[in-house]
Order: C-alpha cells, then structure tokens, then sequence
C-alpha cells in the first residue's frame, strides 16, 4: 500500500544571481512500513527534500501525497493539523519545549488537538524508549540520547502516517547514536511505522530497507538493501 507519493518536486530560493534550485523535479513513492534512509553530500537538497515531505517548508512546485492526501492543497491552518495528526518529525537537536517535562513534551500533540492520552499506549513507549524513571524531569536535566528518546516518543504518539527523521544522530556520540537508530527500526517493526531518515551516515544507511541518494536537488540512486531484515 503506498503511503507516500512525491512529483516532479522543485524547490528553489532567491532570485536572479541568488538563485538556488534545492530540488530539481524529485519522484518517488514510499509502501506502508518501509524503511528509507536518504542520503546524499551537505548541500545536495536531501534536508529539503525532507521537509517538503514533512510539510514545514512548502515546495516551489510538484505534489507531495501523504497517505492519499495532497498536502499542498491544504490551507496553511489544515496543513499544520495535518502535519500533527500524520506525520512524526524528528530532529537534530530535538525542539523540546524547554518548560515541560518528559510526559508533557511526549504528550503535546495530543493535547493540542484535544485528545485524550492513551495511556496504555503512552506507559508502553516510555518502556520501550527507557524514559519510566525520567517522566518528571525538563529536557535540561537529560542527556542528549534521552533528549532525542523524548523526541522519538512525541512524534510516535499520534500513530502518524509516516515518521520523518532529519540527521537524528547527528548530535550524539556513537553509542547513543546506534541506540538511536535501533529505537527507530524497533518503532519500525514493532508499530509498523514506515520510517523516512536523512543520514550523511552510512552506517545508518546500511541499515535501512531502502537507500535514495541526492545529488544537486535530483535522485542519482534508489536502491534496495537485500541484507535488511
């Protein structure tokens, strides 16, 4: 079942002698439960690529369909109850809101939104992420790999469509960043959750069920890992 489908996308900034073309007419389509890794050299538009995907910087031109809606079609008010509702972004340096705790940044979509918090689900994924004994304490009081733990389990508690990850590593030390990315292939097999990651990392591309490389704003590979399991 496709979950993601991506046209012809282009995104270009400034103008005139200023102008830079970060996507040069992209397409491919993601399945239900996949696993991609996107990688490419600094620069190359895979970051922007992503957040097209993700709906937080809106392409120049092209289609993004997410689980059978075309998200550019939305007004920017519908655009962002969307991109809560379906889709689970990730970052590098883990935009924790400072004044809330472990529970309370896992939980803010939801309250946002008004709903109530599954807490069966909510206890499952602090067991899952190692975070029970930390549910009290402000980003602050936690270390980088709990920071982006926390993170992880905000974007998995609305279920979303698909989980969209920029560099997530990218700050943590190798330990932490292997138990990074085995969270996220757990969160994979376990919720079924189809995973898009943006890596300079091979080693993480290494473990992901499918690699597309960007160079210059345009798919230059796609390939299948036969190794995955």
């Amino acid at each position: 079942m496709e979950i993601l489908r991506v046209e012809n996308l282009t995104k270009v900034y400034g103008k005139g002698s200023t102008r830079v073309k970060a996507l040069a007419g992209v397409s491919f389509s993601v399945q239900k439960g996949e696993f991609v890794a996107i990688v490419g050299a600094s620069g190359s538009g895979k970051s922007t690529l992503l957040h097209c995907i993700g709906g937080v910087d809106r392409p120049s031109g092209g289609k993004v369909v997410v689980d059978g809606k075309d998200i550019y079609s939305l007004s920017e008010t519908k655009l962002a109850v969307f991109r809560r509702r379906k889709l689970g972004l990730i970052y590098q340096f883990y935009n924790l809101i400072p004044i809330l705790n472990v529970e309370e940044n896992m939980t803010l979509p939801l309250l946002l939104d008004g709903k109530e918090i599954e807490r069966d689900y909510l206890q499952e994924l602090l067991v899952t992420l190692k975070l029970t004994k930390r549910l009290q304490h402000l980003p602050n009081e936690l270390s980088g790999g709990e920071q982006q733990r926390v993170s992880i389990g905000r974007a998995l508690i609305n279920r979303p469509a698909l989980l969209l990850a920029d560099e997530p590593t990218g700050n943590l030390d190798s330990k932490n960043s292997q138990e990074i990315i085995e969270l996220l292939k757990l969160s994979n097999k376990k919720y079924q959750q189809t995973l898009i990651v943006v890596t300079h990392d091979q080693n993480i591309a290494r473990q992901a069920g499918r690699v597309i490389t960007i160079a210059d704003g345009q798919i230059v590979g796609d390939e299948i890992n036969v190794h995955f399991a």
